[in-house]
């Protein structure tokens, strides 16, 4: 699609497309936009940094727009991302459009949610906690939003919110609409759209951004006391912002201090620090006052600062899927980055790990799609017999088959 003028999108948000300057729509909006303006489920295959927010919220801005009563709710598993969110909701909705949005997310003032609760808003951004609280206090009523996004469903699980988003789903309306992104596609996602989708829309993006963009990457082999020495020197030969990620919250101050007593200006950011301090940090350093931040995963997803030309994983991320989220830190929109890792023998395990699923990203494994097409025929099979055995012999080698799939988490 070569513009946005063919999805028939009203004059508003026409201009607030113009005034972003997005001009063209990028693959997931195109493939997702006209199923949500048309009022389908969708579960949606698609990374941070392919323009997924765009995708659903120009479809619910439009709809809220142009249709009576809709009000939509769009869940992220961390404050970051649900604040980005918020703000590109606030500049596509326009200036004095009338559609207040209110950002609901835990280490933010209780009583200024409460007040943008009270302005009756159209659209909720926020992570499950502080929705579910807010619920439970009797301050939020989900009875009328009928617009229901799940953004990094797998990110979601991954940080054990699976159980407070089926809270928060008991208290939507029934009748609703149902998008669910995730930037894979394992078993517990597919469980999990079952539940929550009816008859969903599948939109698969084709290509991986972050794996085929211009990131240089870069492995340094070492032992962990001589990584610290191994890190200076790195950071002695780049030029630019550097994004750094360790495991814990406790490393990314001890990092950081040790950095500071060499000299070297940085900041760290965890899950620790209030709200208003974490934006603080993250808003000194894209006005450039400090030249590296210190993170855990928590700004893996959903952190979006251009001038990033350098990520170094100082420790390796937990899950596989992390790796691919961290690097595309760097070379945002079409620039050019550099991805550096540091590998203990401790983690020699965890790189083989991410190298395979470098590698399925880069050529998706076609064992799997043959799989796919068995499956779906003993499915066939057994819908289609009558026969008490044949069902139960195919039920069997069905379950068989999925239990021998593998999933990388």
């Amino acid at each position: 699609m070569e513009n946005f003028d063919k999805l028939n999108l009203s004059s508003d948000i026409k201009k607030s497309l113009k005034n972003l300057r997005f001009t063209k729509p990028t693959e997931v909006q195109s493939k997702t936009i006209p199923f949500a303006i048309s009022k389908q489920d969708i579960l949606a295959s698609a990374e941070t940094g392919s323009g997924k927010t765009a995708a659903y919220l120009i479809p619910l801005i439009q709809q809220i727009k142009t249709k009576q009563n809709v009000f939509g709710i769009i869940l992220t598993p961390t404050r970051e991302l649900a604040q980005q969110v918020a703000d590109v909701a606030k500049l596509l909705v326009g200036y004095k459009s009338g559609i207040n949005i209110a950002l609901l997310v835990g280490g933010s003032s209780m009583n200024i949610q409460l007040n943008q609760l009270k302005k009756r808003p159209k659209i909720i951004v926020g992570t499950p906690g502080r929705i579910n609280d807010l619920i439970s206090r009797g301050s939020l009523s989900l009875k009328n939003f009928n617009f229901f996004v799940l953004d990094e469903a797998d990110r979601m699980l991954d940080m054990g919110f699976g159980i407070q988003v089926d809270q928060i789903v008991l208290d939507l309306p029934k009748s609703r609409q149902t998008l669910l992104f995730s930037a894979t596609l394992p078993k517990e996602i597919i469980q999990l759209s079952k539940k929550y989708l009816t008859n969903p829309k599948r939109v698969d993006i084709e290509e991986n951004n972050v794996i085929k963009s211009q990131i240089k990457q870069k492995i340094i082999n070492t032992k962990t006391e001589e990584k610290y020495s191994k890190l200076l020197d790195e950071i002695s030969v780049r030029n630019g912002s550097i994004l750094i990620f360790v495991r814990t919250k406790y490393a990314t101050e001890k990092l950081k201090k040790r950095l500071i007593k060499d000299k070297i200006k940085s900041s760290a950011m965890h899950g620790d620090l209030r709200q208003n301090k974490r934006d603080r940090i993250l808003d000194n350093f894209r006005k450039e006052r400090f030249r590296i931040l210190i993170a855990t995963d928590i700004a893996s997803r959903g952190l979006d600062i251009p001038h990033i030309e350098h990520v170094i994983n100082y420790d390796l991320p937990q899950v596989p899927e992390d790796f691919v989220h961290r690097i595309g830190r760097t070379a945002r929109s079409g620039s050019i980055g550099e991805a550096l890792s540091f590998v203990t023998k401790n983690e020699s395990k965890m790189w083989k790990s991410i190298e395979k699923l470098l590698d399925q990203l880069k050529k998706p494994d076609k064992k799997n799609k043959h799989e796919d097409t068995k499956q779906k025929k003993y499915e066939k099979i057994e819908n289609n017999s009558d026969n008490k055995s044949v069902k139960k012999r195919y039920r069997k080698r069905k379950k068989s088959r999925s239990k021998s799939r593998k999933y990388h988490r």
